[in-house]
Order: structure tokens, then sequence, then C-alpha cells
């Protein structure tokens, strides 16, 4: 840690951008890294973990199969069921980039089970925010306000997080539809109390899954209907993973984010997640239609990945929100040090 401060205070003393790295596996995601590679891939290991608290904290670095593996131990996890994308995927990097799975709509989002963090900023400074407990001090959140910042408000040294137990019982049902009448049980189904985890419509079929106790499962099944699916494990661990022939595409991927009743705003193939509300589009639309479309379905478009990468990747900002996007950055790293432009332009 010692060593990282003083990397730090280095960088902010020679006005040198930093990249904050740590297992490389999300350098997709985001405007194009620049800078001198700060690596926090050492910065590693469990430092306290309380099965009976459903409390985990870890350092940055710490492989996130890791944590995973030592959940799983204990039968916990980690409850918005977060993408690696490759093997070297950190704790650090997937809190910054406030990625979620398929279980995210069903238990809330990695920013949801941020309990603290301790942060070095950009003044070289290290700091503490939040506890191991789900009520801490009143204020502001500034914890949580790190989950999805890509890094450019700070270095996140160490993290701690609320896990729940693994359900009961799981199991996924099937159903031949169209994307119309997938939408529409999406959107029925989720106004009411089935112990539903995970969704998808995919290649003109509905995958349900569901989560819980036995008794309620079971119930369940009967109420939504549909085969029984084998080796479901499988397909939800490639399609959190973006192992699907979906996504096997040298096409530009966007993620939608709408509600779960709105019908396709754009052509292009699509994947539907999150109860409709996550859509997966590829599609060589111009960003601007794109853009303009999920707008006025009252939604945003972010586009995840793309071989040429010219504009925003995230959806532009009002002007209010922006400048206090600025005015955070500013406080944090007046220096304007960390991972520059890589969340937008203008940070």
């Amino acid at each position: 840690m010692t060593e990282l401060q003083q990397q730090v205070q280095t960088a902010i003393e020679t006005a040198t951008p930093l990249y904050i790295r740590g297992g490389n596996s999300k350098a997709f995601y985001g405007r194009k890294p620049t800078g001198t590679p700060l690596n926090l891939s050492a910065h590693r290991g469990i430092t306290n973990y309380e099965p009976t608290e459903l409390v985990i904290t870890a350092r940055a670095g710490t492989p996130l199969k890791e944590i995973e593996n030592t959940l799983s131990s204990e039968n916990q996890m980690l409850a918005f069921e977060p993408p690696a994308f490759a093997e070297t995927a950190t704790l650090g990097g997937t809190i910054a980039c406030n990625f979620s799975g398929p279980r995210r709509p069903y238990t809330g989002a990695a920013r949801d089970f941020v309990l603290g963090c301790q942060l070095l900023n950009g003044k070289g400074e290290i700091l503490h925010f939040g506890g191991e407990v789900m009520k801490n001090v009143a204020g502001y959140d500034v914890s949580r306000l790190m989950a999805g910042a890509l890094g450019t408000l700070g270095v996140l040294l160490e993290i701690s997080l609320k896990v729940l137990p693994k359900p009961e019982t799981e199991l996924t049902l099937i159903q031949a539809l169209s994307a119309e009448q997938a939408l529409k049980h999406l959107h029925e189904w989720g106004l009411k109390p089935l112990p539903i985890s995970a969704s998808c419509f995919y290649d003109n079929q509905l995958f349900i899954r569901l989560s819980g106790a036995s008794g309620a499962v079971a119930a369940a099944q009967k109420t939504i209907g549909g085969d029984t699916m084998n080796n479901a494990k499988d397909f939800w661990q490639q399609l959190k993973e973006h192992q699907l022939p979906f996504f096997n595409t040298a096409t530009p991927l966007w993620r939608l984010s709408l509600s779960s009743d709105t019908p396709p705003i754009t052509d292009g193939e699509c994947l539907y997640e999150w109860g409709g509300a996550q859509r997966w589009l590829k599609t060589d639309t111009e960003t601007a239609i794109i853009r303009e479309a999920a707008q006025n379905a009252a939604g945003h478009a972010t586009l995840f990945r793309a071989e040429h990468i010219t504009e925003e990747i995230f959806h532009p900002l009002p002007e209010g929100m922006m400048r206090i996007h600025q005015q955070l950055k500013q406080a944090f790293d007046p220096k304007r040090i960390f991972n520059p432009g890589r969340l937008y332009q203008a940070l």
C-alpha cells in the first residue's frame, strides 16, 4: 500500500496521468485507457470474512475467482453475480465497473452490496468510507459512489461487501415464444411475487431461472410453465461471461436500458435480460440514431464493445448532471491523474 501511495504522490508532483489496472480483464470497457499503468494485481488478499455476518472484505487486486471460491465453501455467494470476462478479473475492477450479472434485477446491483471501501485519492491521501455493517453513519455514501466510476475518482484499495446464502433450490424453464410474447410475459411476471432470479430471451426462446425454497420454486414452476432445462448452470454462466454465440461478433455491441414493455427501438439482433429491462443489441446503426431512440423511450444506451470507437461510450449526461460529475472529479482528483477520459472525455 505504501508503494502505491508513493507512486500516486509522484504522479501528482509530475502531473503524470495514471491508468489503474488490476487483472486487465476489462480494458475494453469505457474509453481507451491512457497514462502510466498503476498495477494493483499484487495488492491482494481477503482481509476479513465473517460468514455468520454475511460480510467479506478484500483488497482490490484479489482475484474474483478466489472470493467466489471462498464464499462457496460456506455455501454463500456474491448476490449480484458479476461477470469476470477473464480468469484474471479482480474485485476492484468488478466494483469500479459496477458489473452485475443475470441476478441483478432480482437481488440488486454491485453497488447495492458495497458496505465500505478504502480509497487512495488524487491528493495522495488514504481515506476510509462506510464500514462492514449495513447501517453506517449518516452522510453521502461515498463507497457506493466508487461503483461505476471506472477509477476516475481514486484507487480502490479495499472493499467490504455484503454477501448472501446460496438458494436452496434452482431450476430453469424454457418456452418457445416470439419477442413480443416474451416481453409481455416478463412484464406480467415482474409484477408478481415469483422467485425469479434470472431471465433471458434468446434465439426465440425464453429462459426463466427460479431460485429459493423448494416449495416456492415448485409453485412458481406451475404458474410459469415450460420445459425444465438441463445443464442450466452452464447456460447462465455462458450468458454472464458473454460466451453464447450471440456475443461472438465483430458488429458493435450495445447495452440498452429500457422499460420491460418497450418494443424494439431500432434494427438489429437483440438478446433480452433482466426481465426485458437490459437488452444487448448488435447493429451497425449510427450512434446518434440509437441514442435518440433510447432517449425517446426514456432509456439510455451504452456502446459496450466495438472495434473502433471515436465517440462517447456512455449515454451523454444532461448539463447539470455532468457538472456534478466534474465537481466530484475536482474534489477527489484535482490534478486529474486517475484514468483521464475513461468514463467521459470531459472527465
